[in-house]
């Protein structure tokens, strides 16, 4: 009975689940955006040197990065769901430390708490691939996670116009305020998903993460006021390795591993993350570079002379047309899958980089850039979630898409870190002020351009196997439940199969199909198409028991044992007919 009542809502209340589960996304795209405004008030508003003002973003980059990987899995384990509201909760709480302090430290610390929400990404995508069906689950991935480029987009203008006109603090009740709306959003709508990975959480493995991520992005973020060739930055990085490498020894050791490096390591998991690398890059760059040129003033004879909320207004069509992406990236991926989505993502991104070059001279040119660079953007973010969730067995999405969120942010730390850099050593020094130059502008765009290159070299060598999760044929026939069933056993190499039928040897349509594992815990669970056939993967070999029922049915239980090595087990289910009235 457990069962049935913590994987139906799902299904019954999928249409508020996509838009609660989106909403935390932005939220969480909000409290990252917040200060881009005031960025360069922060040593005033703080009373310290700019060097320290910026521990205030490096600080929130930072536990975001160690809190993704570390709450997907959290969430695999113990609960989706709970580790959501969890991220949200921690959110709010540094959200309202910030808001009541004007203190450097005080506020660093609130501003690592807020880090934390990043967790909701990863956790999001997790739940849709665990209540969602198949048919919507493109769609809903791909809003999931463009939400984190609509809720920037959506941001800056909004900050701006609240860091003009009230106290900044405001900001940060604005934040706080948003993350309860979420967790009381999340409390209504989204039910608990019963997936649950096998094994206990790995606290070395997370201290291990969490110490080699520290000691790569603190360099990478902080590398232009240390100098990039001092000791502190070179003794960082090298820490870093150092400490990664003996990490990735131990993972591979380790019974139930913070990390499957071994999934990682599938060229399918290996090149999505690489992408995802300078898919972070590309996205960043814009939103670093437009902003400062459309402020620049005029007087310097390329400065477009906007206010920071024209400024803001001007970018905010990245995150729209991001937002608009999702439907379409959803009609795309099913026709061509979303190896194909993300090359074309990636060249539109090249083509909004290589045309911003020549559209930098009034604020309706960088609008045209902004919703070129928002359309390809949208669709590689969009297509990156689904390359994971289809090479990773279901109890290891969380985990899977907390890596795959975390090289994301690396993909933007390293893009701050890199063109913070070119503007410095590009700018003009005017009476002690350093004003960016339109050359550094050119040549931070340059950047981009070589990160999607390589993003596109690297999509090119993700196996075609790789097939869309989400095939959306259910739009193009009214009967569509044995495609999506036939396309999830196609997607099961590792588990049981077949058909669920009658006493008469008539198949059973919709059917519910519950995969055990020998602890009583739920494994995996599916419906069975119109020719009663099914298709469960197994997240490790072992013995398990199936258990099928069906309105006008009795219920059928069959032990099973899987190897691990061989394929698809193919088990058929024989549903008694129906002696009590259920």
């Amino acid at each position: 009975m457990s069962h049935t009542t913590t994987d139906q809502p799902g299904r019954t209340a999928s249409g508020a689940v996509v838009p609660v589960l989106a909403f935390a996304g932005i939220t969480v795209a909000v409290m990252q955006t917040l200060l881009v405004p005031v960025i360069k008030d922060l040593p005033q508003l703080l009373n310290t040197a700019p060097s320290n003002a910026t521990w205030v973003l490096t600080s929130t980059l930072l536990s975001g990065a160690v809190a993704t990987p570390i709450m997907g899995r959290l969430g695999d384990l113990y609960g989706k769901r709970r580790m959501l509201i969890l991220s949200l909760a921690v959110m709010v709480v540094g959200a309202l430390v910030s808001a009541l302090t004007s203190e450097l430290l005080t506020m660093i610390v609130g501003r690592t708490l807020q880090g934390f929400a990043m967790g909701a990404i990863p956790l999001g995508i997790g739940l849709m691939r665990d209540m969602l069906p198949r048919e919507k689950l493109g769609s809903a991935m791909a809003l999931m996670s463009s939400s984190i480029g609509v809720g920037g987009g959506l941001a800056l203008p909004a900050a701006a116009l609240v860091a003009q006109h009230t106290n900044w603090h405001a900001l940060f009740y604005g934040a706080a305020g948003l993350g309860a709306l979420s967790i009381a959003l999340t409390l209504l709508v989204v039910p608990e998903s019963p997936m649950r990975a096998e094994g206990s959480f790995d606290l070395l493995g997370a201290l291990g993460l969490s110490s080699g991520l520290v000691l790569l992005l603190l360099p990478i973020t902080k590398g232009s006021d240390w100098g990039w060739s001092s000791g502190t930055t070179l003794g960082l990085f090298g820490a870093s390795v150092v400490v990664l490498v003996l990490w990735g020894l131990f993972e591979l050791r380790v019974k139930a591993p913070l990390v499957d490096l071994r999934t990682t390591a599938r060229p399918a998991v290996l090149f999505t993350n690489l992408a995802s690398i300078m898919v972070g890059v590309a996205f960043y760059v814009v939103s670093l570079v437009l902003p400062q040129l459309l402020q620049l003033p005029k007087a310097t004879g390329y400065g477009l002379g906007q206010s920071m909320v024209v400024a803001g207004l001007c970018v905010a069509p990245l995150g729209l047309t991001m937002m608009f992406t999702a439907p379409v990236y959803a009609r795309l991926s099913a026709k061509y899958g979303p190896k194909v989505t993300l090359i074309m993502g990636l060249l539109i991104i090249a083509l909004g980089y290589g045309g911003g070059l020549g559209l930098m001279d009034a604020a309706w040119q960088t609008v045209v850039t902004s919703v070129v660079l928002g359309a390809g953007i949208g669709l590689a973010y969009s297509s990156l979630p689904a390359l994971i969730v289809g090479a990773v067995p279901a109890s290891e999405t969380g985990a899977a898409n907390g890596l795959n969120t975390l090289m994301r942010s690396i993909g933007t730390s390293v893009s701050s870190a890199v063109i913070g850099m070119v503007l410095a050593n590009t700018a003009n020094n005017v009476g002690g002020i350093e004003i960016p130059t339109m050359h550094g502008f050119r040549v931070s765009f340059l950047i981009a351009t070589a990160a999607v290159a390589v993003g596109l070299l690297l999509a090119l060598f993700l196996p075609k196997a790789a097939r869309p999760v989400q095939q959306e044929h259910t739009q193009l026939r009214a009967s569509s439940e044995e495609d999506a069933v036939l396309e999830r056993a196609e997607e099961v190499l590792r588990g049981f199969r077949g058909r669920v039928l009658g006493a008469d040897g008539a198949p059973v349509a919709r059917a519910k199909v519950t995969l055990i594992d020998r602890r009583g815990r739920q494994a995996g669970a599916t419906v069975s198409g119109e020719d009663g056939s099914y298709a469960l993967a197994v997240p490790e070999r072992g013995a398990y028991v199936l258990a099928a029922k069906a309105s006008g049915h009795g219920p059928r239980a069959a032990s099973a044992t899987h190897s691990g090595d061989e394929g698809a087990v193919a088990v058929d289910l024989s549903l008694p007919g129906e002696t009590v009235s259920a």
